[in-house]
C-alpha cells in the first residue's frame, strides 16, 4: 500500500522538481492546484425498477496548454483524491509528450461487476449527461480506464451526440474504430513502455537480444508490454503476474500462448510451463528490466532495497513511491516514471483526437511511426534535462514538464 496517498504523493514529486528548477513559489502554487473539480450525485433506475444514486467525478487539473485530457474509471472505491492525483499526473504526462492537451480525470464509485450491460450503459449516459457542463471536444476530452472500454466510449459520444443535436466524434478518445476511434489504440500504452525499455537498455548498454524482463500485472498495458519487448526487441520475458500471482520460466515464456491461456483460464497461475511465485517474489527477481503495470505503491521503501534489475519501466501510474525513488536512485536503478513510460495511450488518444477533427483517419503503420518517433524524442528531451540537473528520470521528466506548462501559464497570464 502507498504510504502516502496518491495525491500526496503526486504532489511531492511536483514540489521536488519545482525546487530544483528555482520555480516561482506563486507559480508552483497554481501548478499544484486543480482548475476545475465537479463532484455529482446522479440517480440510475436499475433493471428491477429502483433507483440507486451513484457520486462521480470529473478533475481538470490544468488547461493552460490545451483540453484537459484523461480517462475515466468505474470503481468501488473511486475517491476525489485519486482523481485529483491522476488529474494532476495527466498534465505532467501531456506535456512530458509535448502534447497540445493538460490534465484531466475522471471517476464513479461503482462496481460495474455488479450491474447488468443495460444498467451500466444507463449509468453510463446519466454520469456522462452530467459532466456535460464541463467537457467538450475542444475543453475536456475523456478516455477509457479502469472498468470502461470503447463500448463506454460510444455511450459517452452518443449521449453527448444526442444532446448538442449531431455527431460530434472527438468528444471521447478510445472508441471503437468503426466510430472514429483510432487504429493502434488498444496496444498504444504497450509500445510506448517497449520503445522507452528498449532505450533503457541502449542507455544502460545492455544487449536486449540478452536481456531478461519480469512484467508484473498481465492486463492491457502488460500483456502488450510483454508481446512486444519479446517480439521486438527479442528479449526473454521470465515473469509475469496478474492479481492472483505470478509465474517464473528463466528460459522465457511464449508470449502469445501465455496471453491466449491467461483469455481462456482468467489467471496466469495455473500456466503449466512455469514455476509459480507472488506478486511481492516478481519484483525482486533478477531481471535486467522490471516492468511495474499493476498497481501503485507496489515498489515502496519496504521492498525497494531488494529490487534487483538493473532498469524499471513504469508501465502502471505511481507504481513507486517517493521512499522508494530515492532508495532505487541511491542504488543506481535506472527507472523511467509513469508520466513518460505509460505515455503512449495518451500519445495515440492524440492521435485519434486529431483524426476526429479532420475527419481523416491513418492506417496502423503511420500511428505506429508516429507514436515510436514522439516516444523516442521525449525521452531525448528527458535524459537531456536529466545530465543538465543530475537528477533520476522522474524528476528530469517532472521538471521538463513544469516547465512547458510554467512557460504557458506565465505566457497567457492571469485574466482579467
Amino acid at each position: 500500500m502507498p504510504e502516502k496517498s496518491l495525491y500526496e504523493m503526486a504532489v511531492e514529486q511536483f514540489n521536488r522538481a519545482a525546487s530544483l528548477m528555482d520555480l516561482e513559489s506563486d507559480l508552483a502554487e497554481v501548478l499544484r492546484r486543480p482548475k476545475r473539480v465537479l463532484i455529482v450525485e446522479f440517480p440510475v433506475r436499475m433493471d428491477d425498477g429502483h433507483v440507486e444514486v451513484f457520486t462521480g467525478y470529473r478533475v481538470q487539473h490544468n488547461v493552460a496548454r490545451g483540453p484537459a485530457k484523461g480517462g475515466i474509471r468505474y470503481h468501488p472505491d473511486v475517491t476525489l483524491d485519486e482523481v485529483k492525483a491522476l488529474a494532476f499526473w495527466m498534465t505532467w504526462k501531456t506535456a512530458v509528450m509535448n502534447l497540445p492537451f493538460g490534465g484531466g480525470k475522471g471517476g464513479v464509485r461503482v462496481d460495474p461487476k455488479k450491474l447488468s450491460r443495460n444498467e451500466l450503459e444507463r449509468l453510463s449516459r446519466r454520469f456522462f449527461s452530467e459532466i456535460q457542463v464541463i467537457i467538450g471536444p475542444y475543453n475536456d476530452i475523456p478516455a477509457p480506464d479502469v472498468n470502461t472500454n470503447a463500448d463506454v466510449m460510444a455511450w459517452y459520444m452518443d449521449t453527448y451526440s444526442m444532446n448538442v443535436g449531431h455527431t460530434v466524434l472527438g468528444i471521447v478518445t478510445g472508441k471503437p474504430v468503426e466510430l472514429g476511434g483510432s487504429k493502434g489504440r488498444e496496444e498504444a500504452t504497450g509500445r510506448g513502455v517497449k520503445v522507452c525499455a528498449g532505450l533503457a537498455m541502449d542507455v544502460l548498454g545492455i544487449d536486449p537480444k540478452k536481456a531478461t524482463v519480469a512484467v508484473q500485472g498481465f492486463g492491457n498495458v502488460g500483456q502488450f508490454a510483454a508481446l512486444l519487448i519479446s517480439q521486438e526487441l527479442g528479449s526473454k520475458v521470465v515473469a509475469v503476474s496478474d492479481s492472483r500471482g505470478g509465474i517464473y520460466n528463466p528460459e522465457g515464456f511464449d508470449v502469445e500462448e501465455l496471453i491466449r491461456y491467461k483469455k481462456e483460464h482468467g489467471t496466469v497461475v495455473t500456466y503449466p510451463k512455469g514455476e509459480r511465485i507472488t506478486n511481492e517474489e516478481l519484483l525482486e527477481l533478477d531481471v535486467d528490466v522490471l516492468v511495474p503495470a499493476a498497481l501503485e505503491g507496489a515498489i515502496h521503501a519496504g521492498n525497494a532495497e531488494r529490487i534487483k534489475a538493473k532498469a524499471v519501466v513504469e508501465g502502471a501510474n505511481g507504481p513507486t513511491t517517493p521512499e522508494a525513488d530515492e532508495i532505487l536512485s541511491r542504488r543506481g536503478i535506472l527507472v523511467v516514471p509513469d508520466i513518460l513510460a505509460n505515455a503512449g495511450g495518451v500519445t495515440v488518444s492524440y492521435f485519434e483526437w486529431v483524426q476526429d477533427l479532420q475527419s481523416f483517419f491513418w492506417d496502423l503503420d503511420q500511428v505506429r511511426n508516429a507514436l515510436e518517433k514522439m516516444m523516442k524524442g521525449a525521452f531525448n528531451d528527458v535524459m537531456k534535462v536529466k545530465e543538465k540537473y543530475n537528477v533520476d528520470m522522474r524528476t528530469a521528466a517532472y521538471i521538463l514538464a513544469i516547465d512547458r506548462v510554467a512557460y504557458a501559464t506565465k505566457k497567457r497570464g492571469i485574466y482579467p
